[in-house]
């Protein structure tokens, strides 16, 4: 309440606020306690909740999720998103990139102190595809072996199928497919992960 007064926020409105993100953080039930007496996780959320309490139009937050168990670090992240609806841009600094994935528009990846890629993160992983697709076959249907010859097919498991197209299109692949009759229930590209084009910046980075 103390920090909410002093971002300009009136102290009941502050109060409010602040119980509704401890109850919405899982921590209504420790609204009494000294920050001292509880675990670092819980801490961390109360720097959160401190953090946000004023809805900033800008937040710049360092490694939000460490330290936390998935559950806690799903409830930072929803709030985050929230906020980011609300008009809230965010800056954050992590080293999980599964949530860069599921979180960010923009990114720069950075080894050594030096940016070595950055930009949207879905021109970046539309830049650095590798034209893998998967195909889902139907139930019990199995790969045409007569395109092994044309198309090199690698089981993941029983009913999806990753292929290499380089010398053909997506559009060419299935109509000689489905030309053999073959039951298809899904077809999507691959994109490589952040975590993926992360490693493979850091290995030329350092080659070069």
């Amino acid at each position: 309440v103390y920090l909410g007064v002093l971002k300009g926020m009136a102290k009941e409105a502050a109060r409010q606020r602040a119980l509704q993100l401890l109850d919405e953080l899982g921590l209504a039930a420790n609204a009494k306690q000294k920050v001292s007496d509880l675990s670092k996780g819980m801490q961390q959320k109360v720097q959160f909740i401190a953090t946000i309490l004023h809805d900033p139009e800008l937040l710049i937050l360092d490694e939000p999720f460490s330290g936390l168990d998935p559950i806690n670090a799903n409830l930072i992240k929803d709030e985050m998103i929230a906020l980011k609806n609300n008009g809230t841009s965010i800056i954050f600094s992590t080293h999980r990139m599964e949530s860069i994935e599921e979180m960010c528009e923009d990114i720069a990846l950075i080894n050594n102190g030096e940016i070595i890629l950055q930009g949207n993160i879905k021109e970046i992983r539309r830049e650095y595809k590798k034209n893998l697709f998967q195909v889902t076959l139907a139930d019990g249907v199995l790969w045409p072996s007569i395109l092994d010859t044309k198309y090199s097919a690698k089981a993941i498991d029983e009913h999806n199928y990753q292929i290499y197209l380089q010398q053909h299109t997506p559009n060419e692949f299935l109509s000689e497919i489905l030309s053999t009759a073959t039951a298809i229930v899904g077809f999507q590209e691959i994109l490589p992960t952040v975590n993926d084009i992360f490693i493979q910046k850091v290995k030329d980075s350092n080659h070069g």
